[in-house]
């Protein structure tokens, strides 16, 4: 994708990313925890423009939970309220590999998920590890299944795993590829235009991408996703803030990108056209 999809005025895809798994409402009383909750975030997401939720599912006391039963009461509360790609988080800071899977295993089996490309450290003492065995096993899976897997490129290190994942195993992801780019800081990739352009300009043939700002990056980082030609993800589990100072709802920043793409004259993908774009 490129600054050519841009002029050709493409669908955006816009994601939102609901709750995370990492801070809770002590943070923001916006975040949404249980599954009603986040159903109701997912609603609202969709009506603001939002094509693809992402989901963590969180446990009764508001923690991060990966079990397969937690996962399936909250999809079916969200399929039950909107028409929306689902797409699970396989992502897990310090959790065992084998637990990683559970997020694959509801039925039906989510639209997509998340296929995180390599390590990364979270906090002062959390590491993701992420190795090629579990990365690999992950998306064995998801191929099994009829899963979309969101590969998640946190630095340029990671791009380079999805070369060679591809080229060690070019049955395993279909086409099209679907990336999403990560900036902010620790060890996402730096937060500067040109950062991201390295990227982009790097990524395999006729890769969709779709780019990822934390905090203060979401904005302008969703900005350069539009006019390069990729798609978007907001939402309270990467920036909890509408502006400085000021707590965000997940509809608002999900309209906020909708109304961004569309002053930039590209129109704003519906969950069909989601579909139809990511093959799913």
């Amino acid at each position: 994708m490129s600054y050519d999809d841009y002029l050709a005025g493409d669908p955006v895809v816009i994601t939102a990313a609901l709750t995370g798994g990492v801070h809770g409402k002590e943070a923001s009383p916006h975040l949404p925890e249980t599954p009603e909750e986040i159903a109701d975030a997912a609603e609202a997401c969709e009506a603001a423009g939002a094509s693809v939720v992402h989901l963590h599912a969180r446990r009764e006391n508001g923690e991060r939970s990966f079990s397969r039963e937690r996962f399936q009461e909250l999809t079916e509360a969200v399929r039950e309220r909107t028409d929306l790609v689902v797409q699970h988080s396989t992502g897990g800071t310090g959790a065992p590999d084998d637990i990683r899977h559970e997020p694959l295993r509801t039925d039906p089996a989510p639209d997509m998920a998340s296929l995180d490309m390599g390590p990364l450290n979270r906090y002062q003492h959390l590491t993701s590890e992420n190795t090629r065995g579990l990365v690999e096993s992950l998306a064995e899976e998801m191929r099994e299944r009829g899963i979309k897997p969101e590969m998640e490129v946190f630095n340029g290190g990671h791009l380079n795993e999805v070369h060679e994942l591809l080229d060690r195993r070019p049955d395993l992801i279909e086409e099209p590829i679907y990336t999403t780019l990560i900036f902010g800081g620790g060890t996402t990739a730096m937060p500067t235009p040109d950062t991201f352009r390295s990227l982009v300009n790097h990524l395999p043939e006729g890769t969709q991408f779709n780019t990822l700002g934390f905090g203060q990056h979401q904005l302008p980082f969703a900005a350069l996703g539009i006019v390069f030609g990729g798609h978007v993800r907001v939402g309270l589990e990467d920036n909890r803030y509408f502006r400085r100072g000021e707590l965000a709802t997940n509809a608002q920043l999900v309209e906020r990108a909708a109304t961004l793409a569309e002053t930039l004259e590209r129109p704003v993908a519906t969950p069909d056209d989601a579909r139809e774009i990511l093959d799913i």
